[in-house]
């Protein structure tokens, strides 16, 4: 059985912005502590936390969705990657980020689910609230 991550999470910035900081990789590295690799160009590399996580780019549309292949160093050797679909959607004066995480497995599943929040959504809210 296929596995299925859904997260929503509102953040005080428009969404053009949100989508803009994840895919800039001095900004993703100032929200999350760690040094990161990304591009929105299709069939680029991906890393984030010292290559705790890392993938490719599979699309990108501006200001609205990335997909990717993502897998953390947690995932069995033979696990296949899982897929990232980010969805960046205007909410009065923020921006809302609708995640979809499928075929992560069961060995990550609980930190992955978890880590989104932990890792990511908290973060990224002190990183904006600093920007103000």
């Amino acid at each position: 059985m296929r596995s299925l991550i859904r997260d929503s999470v509102v953040l005080p910035a428009p969404a053009d912005v949100l989508y803009a900081s994840y895919l800039d990789a001095a900004k993703h590295a100032a929200i999350t502590g760690a040094p990161v690799t990304i591009s929105a160009e299709p069939g680029s590399p991906f890393s984030a936390f010292g290559g705790s996580i890392s993938g490719t780019t599979l699309a990108a549309v501006p200001s609205r969705l990335i997909v990717q292949s993502w897998r953390s160093t947690n995932f069995n050797h033979d696990d296949p990657d899982s897929t990232l679909i980010l969805t960046f959607v205007s909410e009065g004066s923020g921006g809302r980020i609708d995640l979809v995480h499928i075929d992560v497995p069961e060995v990550d599943f609980q930190g992955v689910t978890e880590g989104w929040g932990k890792y990511y959504w908290e973060p990224w809210r002190r990183y904006l609230g600093s920007q103000e």
